[in-house]
């Protein structure tokens, strides 16, 4: 027979108990808030910026997307991230030649592509040291066969937007590499297409689409299709780069070159503007002038978390 007191612990026993698993499922939800929370935080980022310092006038490089009666031609300079990047914009300085102006400007393009032997087909070259093929005499250093991505005003999908600045309505580079002015080997070596003269005009891009890349070395490829029988020609940036935008132990990689028209094109190989077209007894090396612009995306702060495993461990509990 169950006597009065132990009716009065069995009722007390159970008011704890019922207590507990209040106190458990209070807990659970303010976890779990503290988690929706820490996802929903926006990521805290990181500015990134590279840039090739003043535009000089030693060398301006043709760069074009294919359009109608015009071959394609890349003109490629690099760049490194150290982190995860955001690119959200870029400029770069070119010539508009042979009277264009920026009314005359159609498409412009811009693409990545990652160091060789990345994205490329290696078996085609002569295999370490030099990676050479029948058209040029290494590919060590040079961009990938194929792009790793890129960004375009021509739709589908559009994801480029621009602005133009006249820096100089009269603008001389000293040397150049005009349409035409790229072979393979033996004729690789031409010492360039002598001096040019064009509007000086600044590029200013963003990416409606940003570029969202992995840490790597990398070249930038800016195109410029000039509607008119004209053309665009990337201009040089300095070089040596003081202080280098690169960190310790990342070399500052040369200006590269390529065009695609049968039955002489150099693709999928690139030449160095200097070391190869303009060669000499000392061959001059070009990095050429452009800027990014983007964000490093960091990890959402983990303080909520911290707070959260705090309060699992020291919440206080009542015993029964």
């Amino acid at each position: 027979m169950v006597t009065l007191e132990e009716i009065h612990q069995l009722l007390a026993t159970s008011a704890e108990e019922h207590e507990m698993i209040r106190v458990n499922a209070l807990l659970t939800s303010v976890v779990a808030i503290f988690v929706s929370l820490l996802f929903a935080l926006p990521a805290a980022a990181a500015p990134f910026t590279f840039n090739t310092g003043a535009v000089t006038n030693l060398m301006a490089a043709a760069s074009r997307p294919e359009s109608a009666g015009k071959f394609e031609i890349e003109s490629a300079d690099d760049f490194f991230l150290s982190s995860p990047t955001s690119i959200t914009s870029a400029t770069f300085t070119g010539l508009l030649t042979g009277g264009a102006t920026t009314a005359n400007i159609g498409e412009v393009r811009i693409e990545i592509y990652r160091v060789f032997p990345a994205d490329s087909d290696v078996a085609r070259t002569s295999g370490p040291p030099t990676f050479s093929t029948p058209q040029v005499p290494t590919r060590v250093n040079s961009p990938s066969d194929v792009e790793f991505d890129d960004r375009d005003t021509a739709p589908p999908p559009g994801n480029l937007k621009f602005t133009t600045t006249l820096l100089n309505s009269s603008f001389t580079a000293l040397n150049s590499v005009q349409p035409g002015g790229i072979h393979p080997l033996p004729g690789l070596t031409t010492g360039g297409d002598k001096a040019i003269t064009g509007q000086e005009v600044e590029f200013d891009v963003t990416f409606t689409t940003p570029f969202s890349l992995p840490p790597d070395h990398y070249f930038f490829v800016p195109q410029v299709e000039i509607t008119s029988s004209e053309e665009f020609l990337w201009l040089s940036g300095t070089r040596p780069l003081v202080p280098s935008p690169f960190p310790p132990g990342v070399t500052d990689l040369q200006s590269w070159t390529r065009d695609d028209i049968s039955p002489n094109n150099l693709a999928p190989d690139w030449a160095r503007v200097g070391t190869d077209i303009v060669g000499g007894a000392t061959p001059p090396t070009f990095n050429a002038a452009f800027s990014l612009t983007g964000i490093i995306p960091e990890p959402a702060t983990w303080w909520l978390v911290s707070l959260g495993m705090i309060m699992l461990i020291g919440w206080p509990r009542r015993r029964v």
